[in-house]
């Protein structure tokens, strides 16, 4: 195990409970939505300086946000209202919000940004026996060019693109279903060209790679996935099972990707012990959990669960958000 030091963070100074619900990871530094309705970036450098950007969002409650560009700190952010907004945070408060997206009043719960195909999509909540994914072309209306009524029978709580065909959507649901989606076909009976059933609520769900992805249930389930040809439709070419039992934690915050293709990283924590570590899953002639390699963040955030974690590679630094309401920063001592 390796611990890292946590050399810089910062609380929301509120009297209430507020919960840093995610992290986004411009290329900048760190942005987070919290529950005080707020959007704020930081300076990667001097967190306890606070948000060099903090905005209202006006979605109700807030409850997911994606970068649309990274590298030009452009992010969406969506709620229970039914409306995304898109922000440049390089522009003063009164101008950030250059967007706002909209068709009915069904709460969003999952959000996919993809600017080199200049879309933006959302996952609804169940409402009238109704799921939906809609899906703007930022390019035109603020209505949605496509509108999936039938993908999901239950909410849809993950929306991620494929790493390099921004045609191809993954979408997952309460439903158990993990759905792989041509977003070129309009006629709902032949948008799905695949689907992973993990028999569980989806709580996460991404692409590894351009044929692989992975599957997080709610109850924390891990399996894995190929879309490629000659892997046997639907099952899963790994299944970890219960990762609690699997790493003896309580929860699994999420799965992301490595940038360079070098397997991906989980976030596992385990609040009544104060503790969160990120575990290497390795990909060689099957996935496996490199354990004894783990990256640990020592006391994490107290007690309370880690939202959101993400890294930057090249700085050498792990950012981590909780439900303390902090934000921090942590990196190797050498």
């Amino acid at each position: 195990m390796f611990p890292l030091t946590c050399i810089d963070g910062y609380k929301v100074p509120v009297r209430e409970e507020v919960y840093v619900l995610d992290i986004i990871p411009l290329t900048s530094g760190p942005a987070t939505i919290s529950s005080n309705q707020k959007l704020s970036a930081f300076n990667p450098t001097n967190l306890r300086g606070g948000p060099i950007i903090d905005l209202v969002t006006h979605h109700g409650n807030i409850t997911c946000a994606r970068g649309f560009d990274l590298a030009n700190s452009v992010v969406c952010t969506a709620g229970e209202d039914g409306s995304v907004s898109m922000w440049d945070l390089r522009q003063d408060a009164p101008n950030a919000e250059v967007a706002r997206l909209t068709d009915d009043q069904v709460p969003i719960l999952s959000l996919a940004c993809s600017s080199t195909g200049f879309s933006v999509v959302a996952g609804t909540e169940l409402q009238n026996h109704q799921a939906s994914i809609l899906i703007w072309d930022v390019r035109s209306t603020p209505k949605p060019k496509l509108h999936y009524k039938e993908v999901h029978s239950d909410d849809v709580t993950e929306l991620n693109f494929h790493p390099s065909d921004p045609n191809i959507l993954l979408s997952g649901s309460t439903d158990g279903l993990v759905n792989i989606c041509d977003t070129r076909i309009t006629d709902e009976d032949e948008v799905v060209i695949q689907t992973f059933n993990l028999d569980s609520s989806i709580h996460h769900a991404a692409f590894l790679n351009d044929t692989e992805v992975f599957a997080l249930s709610h109850d924390e389930r891990l399996a894995l996935y190929d879309m490629a040809e000659g892997c046997e439709k639907g099952s899963a070419t790994t299944d970890f099972g219960d990762m609690r039992t699997v790493l003896g934690c309580q929860y699994i915050a999420n799965v992301f990707a490595k940038a360079n293709g070098a397997g991906a990283v989980i976030g596992a924590g385990a609040h009544d012990q104060e503790a969160f570590e990120m575990i290497h899953l390795t990909k060689g002639e099957g996935w496996n959990l490199d354990k004894a390699n783990s990256v640990v963040l020592p006391g994490a955030h107290s007690s309370e669960i880690v939202r959101s974690f993400c890294f930057y590679d090249e700085a050498r630094m792990v950012f981590s958000a909780g439900e303390d309401g902090y934000i921090k920063a942590w990196r190797p001592n050498a």
